[in-house]
């Protein structure tokens, strides 16, 4: 049985963790740089999905370390991560493509407001 579809908050997750390892907030951050301001983590969101991406073997904690007497937690992409990210990567740059494709030979109806 094929994998389901990684949801957005995981792609960008998996994808900001492709650079460097980083902690929470900084994943939060870079997937609003990354999404062009599309898409802002709230905290909630962010470590449901870096929970679920850990028990899936995507990703693990680098390190850890106490700043301001609070716990930061750094993750990094695994290899299995890391080969999931690419193979989705392709997957919507084929779905991208085949939109494109369809779209170059689309004429809108006439009035249904689409021209």
């Amino acid at each position: 049985m094929a994998e389901l579809p990684l949801g957005e908050p995981a792609f960008l997750i998996l994808t900001a963790l492709a650079a460097e390892p980083k902690h929470g907030y900084a994943v939060i951050e870079d997937v609003r740089e990354i999404s062009g301001g599309q898409v802002r983590l709230h905290a909630g969101t962010l470590y449901s999905v870096l929970d679920r991406l850990r028990t899936s073997g995507l990703i693990e904690v680098e390190r850890e370390e106490i700043v301001q007497s609070r716990l930061r937690r750094y993750y990094r992409l695994t290899g299995a991560g890391q080969q999931r990210l690419s193979g989705e990567a392709l997957r919507l740059r084929r779905n991208a493509d085949a939109a494109a494709s369809r779209l170059a030979g689309f004429t809108p109806r006439p009035g249904t407001g689409l021209a």
